[in-house]
C-alpha cells in the first residue's frame, strides 16, 4: 500500500511561485487547473476511464458466460452466485492486500479486484433477464424451428436487454468510484490526485478531482441510457 507515497510527487511543489490563491490555499483556484489540466489532471481522468472500460468489459464477459452455463446447468448458479457475493462484501483495501502479494503493485492488482466487485451485480442481472422472458415467447419460437442459439439471439437477450444494461449501469458508477481507491496501489486514476490533495490539504485539487469522479460517473450512467434507448426501440414505441 505504499505505492501512492513511493512513486508520487507533489503535485504543487513550490508554492513560492504560484499564484495568491494557491498560496493561501483558497477554496478554488481557476488558474491551477489551467495550468494543470494537461499533466495531472487529463492524464488521471483517462486512465480512470481506461481502469473502469476494462474491468467492465471483463467482468461483463465473465458474468455473460457464467450467465449462459447457469442457463443450461442450473445448479452452477449457485456456487458462481456465492462466490461473487463472497468477493463483493470484501473491503476494496482489505482485497488489495490480499492481491498485492501475489500480483504486485501492478495494474493487474487493481483489474483483479474492479472485476471482481463486477461479477455479482452483472450475473444477477443477466440470469434474472433471461429468465424474465414469458415462456409462451420461448414455445412459439421453438414452434418456428428456431435452434437454441437463435433463440438466445433473436428472443431471449433482445427481451433481456433493459435488467443486462440495469446491471451495467450499475456495475459501471460502482467501479467509477472504487477505481478511485487503486491510488494506493498504483498511481493511476482520480484517486491520485484526490489523495495527493488530501496529504497536502489543497482544496482546489480535492474538489476538481472529486467533480471529475462524479461527473464521469453521470457521463457514463447518461451514456448507457442511451445506449439502452437505442438498443430497445420497441420499449419507447411501447410506452407511447
Amino acid at each position: 500500500m505504499t505505492g501512492l507515497v513511493a512513486q508520487s510527487e507533489p503535485v504543487i511543489p513550490d508554492f513560492g511561485e504560484a499564484s495568491d490563491c494557491v498560496q493561501e490555499n483558497r477554496l478554488f483556484c481557476p488558474e491551477w487547473v489551467r495550468d494543470n489540466w494537461g499533466e495531472v489532471l487529463q492524464p488521471a481522468l483517462l486512465q480512470h476511464v481506461k481502469l473502469t472500460v476494462i474491468a467492465v468489459v471483463v467482468g461483463f464477459a465473465i458474468a455473460f458466460v457464467a450467465a449462459l452455463l447457469t442457463r443450461r446447468l442450473r445448479f452452477f448458479e449457485r456456487p458462481f452466485d456465492l462466490v461473487s457475493a463472497l468477493l463483493y462484501t470484501i473491503p476494496s483495501l482489505a482485497l488489495f492486500q490480499l492481491l498485492v502479494p501475489i500480483t504486485g503493485l501492478t495494474v493487474t492488482t487493481v483489474e483483479v479486484a474492479l472485476v471482481s466487485y463486477t461479477l455479482l451485480i452483472l450475473f444477477r442481472n443477466i440470469v434474472t433477464g433471461l429468465r424474465s422472458v414469458p415462456p409462451d415467447v420461448l414455445e412459439a419460437a421453438r414452434g418456428m424451428g428456431m435452434s437454441s442459439f437463435q433463440i438466445l439471439r433473436r428472443v431471449e437477450l433482445p427481451l433481456a436487454l433493459p435488467a443486462i444494461m440495469a446491471g451495467v449501469r450499475v456495475a459501471t458508477v460502482s467501479t467509477i468510484a472504487l477505481a478511485t481507491v487503486a491510488a494506493f496501489v498504483i498511481p493511476q486514476g482520480l484517486g491520485r490526485p484526490i489523495f495527493l490533495a488530501l496529504r497536502q490539504f489543497f482544496n482546489t485539487e480535492l474538489i476538481v478531482t472529486a467533480a471529475l469522479a462524479v461527473g464521469l460517473a453521470l457521463v457514463a450512467d447518461g451514456l448507457l441510457v442511451l445506449a439502452q434507448r437505442a438498443l430497445t426501440p420497441w420499449t419507447r414505441a411501447g410506452g407511447a
